[in-house]
């Protein structure tokens, strides 16, 4: 396994080696605010922004560092967020919230695009597509019929990648054609975060890292939120811990199934290969139901390349190992290439598989991306700063609801002790190309 891990092999995202997490910064805790935000990543951010933008004296609390969590951990795909076919939301939902819920995701990659260009982020942002491969004859089939379904919403010119030609996106016999996404975007997720950082800090947010909240009181008119070292009141609190949710809203904790989602970088690889492997400069991912995406760094210089390997949670030699023995499989000519980076984030799924956000006893949140939250992360996070800029200041600007229920499963406590077996049946019907 040691040839496997270069001599410079470190256990961090790729993304920290130009954006690492902020170091302690001793910033004290006050003794109130307007608004508290629990979370540092993307929504906890951009719902602070929107507050203190409004005049509300806004304090984020961080656990850890300041970057630490999936926000700088992810590959940094950006799509319309939304799991759930068209379809499927009609039948569920009926039409009428299908397309709100579908115009949503194509306004949360909106949000990212204006939000980096009016706030001049140096993210390496860039709308190249994502090209999604079909892993059997019965899955491009599925991408086929897709096209089909009319969506009132919008039409993002998607369109088939048949198996003769597949080799004009991906140098890989592994699959069997695929879907173009010519919309999709991407970034440098460290770099992306740290503009959110500086973003806030010029707005007047103070930010608070390791200081993890620990109980929230009910006191008066607001809300008393305890620390591991000292107490902050405040009028309104927002949660947006996402993948990293704990006891500190048991309610929200049983809505949330935290899975670990596992990333490699290789070393450089000589750029006439990376040209053959990956010709364009599009994001990848498959059909698969545990779903491997991918992409070329945004230097163009190795392969960025993620998902789940195993039915529990491992250490990164282990992981980055059964990426690599992926990666490999899928294109033969790596066969000697070595990983210099490997690690993890912890993304939050939901049972309906949507993102979710709204007020429940007086705490505000936003989460549950299920693996697409680059883009409506931030949305959501603005959306929720929003509703509480209007619930403080009687102001009346528009927020897109949801309108829906978040559930939970009896006797679910927020360890999701059926994953195993549950990714255990998908990697059969994957294997099987069902």
């Amino acid at each position: 396994m040691s040839g496997d891990f270069a001599s410079d092999y470190v256990e961090t995202p790729y993304w920290w080696d130009r954006s690492p997490p902020a170091s302690p910064s001793g910033t004290e805790l006050p003794q109130n605010a307007d608004v508290v935000v629990v979370g540092s990543g993307y929504t906890g951010l951009h719902a602070a922004i929107a507050c203190a933008r409004a005049g509300l004296s806004t304090v984020v609390l961080e656990r850890d560092a300041l970057g630490a969590g999936c926000s700088t951990r992810n590959g940094g795909q950006i799509s319309t967020s939304i799991k759930p076919s068209f379809a499927a939301l009609a039948a569920r939902h009926g039409g009428e919230l299908a397309q709100r819920l579908y115009a949503s995701g194509r306004d949360s990659r909106t949000h990212v695009a204006d939000f980096i260009a009016r706030e001049a982020i140096d993210c390496d942002h860039r709308s190249d597509g994502r090209f999604v491969a079909a892993h059997s004859i019965r899955a491009y089939r599925r991408l086929e019929a897709s096209l089909r379904v009319v969506n009132p919403v919008h039409d993002d010119g998607d369109y088939l990648v048949p198996p003769e030609r597949q080799g004009e996106q991906i140098g890989s016999e592994r699959y069997v054609g695929g879907l173009v996404n010519p919309l999709h975007a991407a970034l440098d997720p460290g770099r992306y975060h740290a503009g959110c950082v500086a973003v806030a800090r010029a707005a007047g947010v103070t930010l608070v890292d390791f200081r993890r909240a620990t109980r929230l009181q009910d006191v008066g008119n607001g809300t008393r939120v305890h620390t591991l070292r000292g107490c902050i009141d405040t009028r309104r609190v927002i949660i947006a811990t996402n993948g990293y949710t704990d006891a500190l809203v048991p309610t929200l904790r049983r809505r949330i199934i935290p899975i670990g989602s596992y990333v490699i970088a290789t070393e450089a690889i000589a750029p006439d290969l990376l040209d053959a492997l990956l010709p364009t400069q599009r994001m990848l991912c498959d059909t698969r139901r545990v779903v491997y995406y991918y992409r070329r760094s945004p230097d163009n210089t190795r392969i960025v390349f993620g998902g789940r390997v195993s039915l529990a949670e491992t250490d990164y030699r282990r992981s980055g190992k059964r990426l690599l023995d992926e990666l490999r499989r899928l294109f033969p000519a790596l066969h000697d290439v070595r990983i210099t980076h490997s690690w993890s984030g912890s993304v939050a799924y939901t049972f309906d598989a949507l993102a979710h956000r709204g007020e429940h006893g007086g705490v505000h949140y936003a989460m549950g991306y299920c693996g697409s939250g680059v883009g409506m992360a931030g949305f959501s996070g603005a959306a929720v700063g929003q509703a509480v800029v209007n619930a403080l200041l009687g102001s009346a600007v528009p927020v897109a609801p949801t309108n829906l229920p978040f559930p939970t499963r009896p006797l679910y406590n927020g360890k999701p002790w059926f994953l195993a077996p549950s990714i255990a049946g998908y990697r059969l019907l994957d294997r099987l190309g069902v």
